[in-house]
């Protein structure tokens, strides 16, 4: 059987250095040999790199890891084309060492990362097919433009309140507080520079209703129609929520338990407990912080309404669906707007409330799209639900 060799590799936009790294297991010390950097050519260099080892060592096989970060997938689906194994290790799952000298470069990095390829005290980043990859690059260009007609917003209101100009309305950004903006009386100067501002909000929010509707077409491919139909049969959530979430996570199937996909998506508590003391924390936030946005947002829509209540849009998406899938849904409802109350009731912030329902919602997405609402029944008495397995 081949020895392994394990080449970390410390990567920026730069520059990246390598460092091999071979265990002794206890019988002999480890070897920490050929570190290098450059400053060009990734995968050639890399490649050349373990193709020098491979000569020198003729029963070796070579495993590489970088940590997640600003190059993406690219490198890690280029080394393996060339027959290179090659993982991304992620950060925040790393075993490093604490304590000792506080000395940190390139160098030391790499070593790091091959230690804990070598040990195996890591959790490997999830590699979407292309395809995926596309679809969420786009959604999240989208969210992008949302985010720049936001601070539009910001900006606008700033320079209103300024200027002494204040809404008296309850509502602002509605028909009738644009319409009060161009009527307002002001030099001319402060005209122009409003309708600047207005003709920059006018575009922003054209272009994010253009890509709203191909996001929906995107949808609608066979690849994700399913899964978002199903999805978007929940309240809360829609097509941009239901086809971020597909995109983002990939194989549902890869977590053996909505526990599991609620932690990837960092919404379980965390724990600092010692002794006898027993401590808990606020939420990891570990994992996807896109994903755990949107289950936050989509949790807030259980503030309103009551439990049931069902809007003309929502029975509008869940018409034409399967039984079980609306069974499921309408339980997923239920139960995220009894907790909301249930928390709020007992004095939770109601901050607080909405972040647990958050995490309740993960556990039923991931029920959704792994079709383990099959073999639900329809309560007779909506008051009295029976308490999901998903706990």
């Amino acid at each position: 059987m081949n020895k392994i060799i394990y080449v970390g590799i410390d990567v920026h936009s730069s520059n990246f250095t390598l460092c091999s790294f071979e265990p002794g297991y206890g019988l002999t010390e480890d070897k920490i040999f050929g570190q290098v950097q450059f400053k060009e050519d990734f995968i050639k260099n890399t490649e050349k790199y373990i193709s020098t080892l491979k000569k020198q060592r003729k029963d070796i096989d070579v495993v590489c890891g970088y940590e997640a970060g600003c190059l993406g997938y690219a490198p890690q689906r280029e080394l393996s084309k060339r027959g290179i194994k090659c993982v991304i290790l992620a950060p925040t799952t790393m075993a490093v060492q604490k304590g000792g000298k506080k000395v940190k470069n390139d160098y030391k990095d790499s070593i790091e990362i091959a230690r804990c390829l070598s040990s195996g005290s890591y959790k490997p980043v999830y590699i979407p097919d292309t395809e995926d990859e596309d679809v969420r690059d786009y959604i999240r260009m989208r969210d992008d433009h949302n985010t720049a007609l936001k601070h539009i917003k910001q900006q606008l209101n700033a320079f209103l309140l300024r200027h002494g100009f204040k809404f008296d309305g309850k509502t602002k950004w509605t028909l009738k507080h644009i319409e009060w903006i161009k009527k307002l009386s002001c030099t001319d100067k402060q005209r122009e520079i409003i309708n600047e501002y207005l003709a920059t909000y006018e575009t922003l929010s054209d272009k994010i209703d253009a890509l709203d509707l191909r996001i929906e077409e995107l949808s609608q491919t066979e690849r994700y129609a399913d899964t978002v139909k199903k999805l978007t049969c929940i309240k809360g959530i829609k097509t941009h929520t239901a086809l971020s979430f597909v995109t983002e996570v990939g194989d549902f199937n890869r977590f053996k338990s909505a526990e599991k996909f609620a932690g990837y998506i960092g919404l379980t508590p965390g724990e600092k407990s010692s002794g006898d003391n027993e401590r808990k924390t606020g939420i990891t936030k570990a994992g996807n912080r896109h994903l755990r946005r949107l289950a936050v947002e989509c949790a807030w829509s259980y503030m309103r309404g009551f439990v049931g209540q069902k809007s003309a849009e929502l029975k509008k998406r869940q018409k034409n669906m399967p039984q079980e899938v609306v069974t499921y849904a309408d339980k997923a409802s239920t139960r995220c707007q009894r907790k909301y109350n249930r928390l709020t009731t007992k004095g939770k912030n109601s901050n607080k409330a909405v972040t647990a329902v958050a995490r309740e919602l993960c556990c039923f997405i991931w029920g959704m799209a792994t079709s383990h609402y099959e073999g639900t029944t329809q309560p007779k008495d909506n008051s009295v639900l029976r308490e999901s397995a998903l706990d």
